[in-house]
C-alpha cells in the first residue's frame, strides 16, 4: 500500500493536471464574454438599458436610481454594483437591499454560461437567481423601513471613456482575474485530490451531513458546496465540471446543489465588500443562506408531486 508521501506527489501532479484543464476551460468562458460586457458597458447601452428595471424598483420599495447599480451587478459584476453606490448618496437602507439583490443575482452571464456546462439549464439558474433575489429583497425591506425615497447623481459614472482606455483596463483587469483563477483553481484542486487520496473525503461527508439535509442537498455534494460557498461559482463551477466528467452526482443532485449555490456562494469576500462600506453583515449573510436552503426545498417538494402525479398517470 503506497505510504502518505506517494499518495500526496500523486495527488499533487493529479490535481495540477486537472487545474490546469479546468483553468483553460474558465478561460474560455472568461475572457470573450467579458470583453463583450465591457464593450456593452463603453457603449452606454447597458446604462440605457436601466429603464428596464426602474418600474421593479418601486415594487422593491428603492427608488428608480437603484435600477443601474443592480443591473450593472446582473451584467458585469459586484464591483460595478459598488462603484455605482459609493458614487451615488443612497441611504444605509437602500444600500443593504441593493447589496442584498447582487450577492444572489450578479454576474449572470458568465456565471450562468459556467453553471450550464457543468450541470443545470443556463435559463432556468437564472431565472431561479433572479426570482429568489427579488424575493428576499421583498421579505428584507419590511424589517428595514422606507428606502424608496428618490436620489439624483448619476452622472459621474455613465460617462464615455476613449475605448483605447476602456481596452487597456479591460486587459489588465482579465489578467488579475485569470491569475487569480489561476492560483485558487490549482490550490482547490490540488486540496481536493490529497483529501480523495488519504481517504479524508469520507469524513467531511460525515461531518457535514447534517448541514447538507438542512440545506436540502445530498452530502456527496459537500466539497463542491463548500468550494462555492467559500471560493464562489467560478472556481466552484470548474470543480463540479470535473465531478460531471467522473459522474458521481445524479443530475438531481448536481440541479440541487446549483440551485443552492447559485443563490448563496462566496460568503466570504463579497459580503466583506459590502460591510466595509459600514452595512449589516447579518443582512448580507443570513438572508441569502436562508433563501438558498428554501428554494432547494421548494424544488425537492415540486420534483416529489411531479413525480407521484406521473406515477400516477402511468398506472
Amino acid at each position: 500500500m503506497p505510504d502518505y508521501k506517494t499518495k500526496l506527489k500523486g495527488a499533487l501532479l493529479a490535481g495540477a493536471k486537472k487545474g490546469w484543464g479546468n483553468f483553460l476551460w474558465i478561460c474560455k468562458i472568461i475572457i470573450p464574454v467579458s470583453l463583450l460586457v465591457a464593450l456593452l458597458q463603453w457603449s452606454s447601452w447597458l446604462y440605457e438599458a436601466d429603464v428596464i428595471l426602474k418600474p421593479l424598483m418601486g415594487w422593491l420599495n428603492l427608488p428608480s436610481e437603484a435600477a443601474l447599480p443592480i443591473i450593472s451587478g446582473l451584467v458585469i459584476n459586484l464591483y460595478a454594483t459598488m462603484a455605482a453606490i459609493t458614487v451615488v448618496p443612497f441611504t444605509v437602507g437602500q444600500m443593504t437591499l441593493i447589496a442584498i439583490f447582487s450577492l444572489i443575482a450578479h454576474n449572470l452571464i458568465i456565471e450562468g454560461i459556467i453553471q450550464h456546462r457543468s450541470g443545470v439549464n443556463v435559463f432556468t439558474i437564472t431565472l431561479v437567481r433572479i426570482s429568489a433575489a427579488i424575493l428576499t429583497v421583498l421579505v428584507v425591506s419590511q424589517f428595514i423601513g422606507d428606502t424608496s425615497e428618490s436620489i439624483a447623481g448619476l452622472a459621474e459614472i455613465t460617462e464615455d471613456s476613449p475605448i483605447g482606455e476602456v481596452l487597456k483596463e479591460w486587459t489588465l483587469d482579465t489578467l488579475l482575474l485569470l491569475a487569480k483563477v489561476f492560483a485558487i483553481i490549482m490550490f482547490i484542486m490540488i486540496v481536493l485530490e490529497s483529501l480523495m487520496s488519504l481517504g479524508w473525503s469520507e469524513y467531511l461527508f460525515d461531518f457535514s451531513r447534517p448541514l447538507m439535509k438542512l440545506l436540502g442537498l445530498s452530502r456527496r455534494t459537500a466539497m463542491l458546496w463548500v468550494t462555492a460557498v467559500i471560493f464562489g461559482l467560478m472556481y466552484g463551477g470548474a470543480v463540479i465540471q470535473d465531478e460531471v466528467k467522473r459522474g458521481d452526482l445524479t443530475k438531481t443532485e448536481l440541479r440541487h446543489l446549483h440551485v443552492s449555490i447559485g443563490i448563496n456562494h462566496s460568503m466570504v469576500e463579497d459580503p466583506a465588500l459590502f460591510m466595509a462600506l459600514g452595512l449589516n453583515g447579518f443582512w448580507l449573510w443570513i438572508p441569502k443562506l436562508v433563501m438558498a436552503a428554501v428554494v432547494v426545498h421548494v424544488f425537492r417538494a415540486f420534483e416529489y408531486l411531479w413525480g407521484r402525479t406521473r406515477r400516477a398517470r402511468d398506472e
